[in-house]
């Protein structure tokens, strides 16, 4: 399966494809490790806004052509469809229902990442975007970090979990999505969290008990149902 990766230059474009990708399709394709990539972890809450303005004011700065952002979106596989008589399993649907529905859900998804592109439109950053579809985000994002080898992922959090990862002796809650990442993530990775606009001090009870078993292949490979998307379009 044909990979279609592209560089969104600096206008938008709505007409571009997307296609499927695997693990092994992903690692052909052009570095991705480099001092002049950064990727951030976006979603539907504001601090991955945050985050992202975060980058571009001190990632990115006053240097925008020597730099590019990966914007990587994580989205749940869709499972039931909203009919008349209830929400119902996909496989029960009729086809062209599931079809109306998964146009509504892509014109959403599409919708809430220009927000992100926009901003680094406004920045004249070039920037392109990675889909996961994953019920699982921190799993998805730490096996999608060696298949890169992403050097540094910025991801935002909110104020109640940023308050967490600031603690030590976290008591072994460790259910936070950001707390798992940075326990997975590689040495080679450096992940930054960002909450209100300002970059969260770690603990160091939290990076002393890392554990980088995701990491060094010992994750559970498609168990999560991970899927790649690389592209602009949804």
């Amino acid at each position: 399966m044909e990979i279609e990766e592209e560089i969104v230059p600096a206008e938008p474009q709505t007409n571009s494809t997307i296609t499927e990708a695997t693990r092994s399709q992903l690692h052909q394709q052009p570095v991705f490790r480099s001092e002049s990539v950064v990727y951030v972890a976006v979603g539907k809450m504001k601090s991955s806004m945050d985050a992202l303005s975060w980058v571009l004011r001190h990632e990115v700065g006053n240097h925008p052509s020597s730099k590019v952002v990966y914007l990587i979106h994580i989205f749940p596989e869709v499972r039931h469809i909203p009919t008349p008589l209830g929400n119902l399993p996909k496989n029960q649907v009729n086809p062209d229902q599931v079809e109306t529905h998964m146009i509504t859900v892509r014109s959403k998804r599409r919708e809430l990442l220009q927000k992100f592109i926009n901003l680094c439109y406004s920045a004249k950053v070039e920037v392109d975007t990675i889909l996961i579809e994953s019920d699982e985000i921190a799993k998805a994002m730490l096996e999608l970090i060696p298949v890169l080898e992403i050097p540094m992922l910025i991801i935002g959090a909110s104020k109640s979990s940023a308050k967490k990862l600031k603690k030590t002796g976290m008591g072994g809650g460790g259910g936070e999505k950001e707390e798992v990442m940075l326990k997975g993530a590689p040495d080679y990775c450096k992940m930054k969290v960002i909450s209100e606009g300002k970059e969260v001090p770690i603990a160091s009870g939290i990076l002393d008990r890392t554990s980088k078993s995701l990491s060094n292949g010992d994750s559970a490979g498609d168990s999560t149902g991970c899927r790649c998307f690389p592209g602009i379009a949804i």
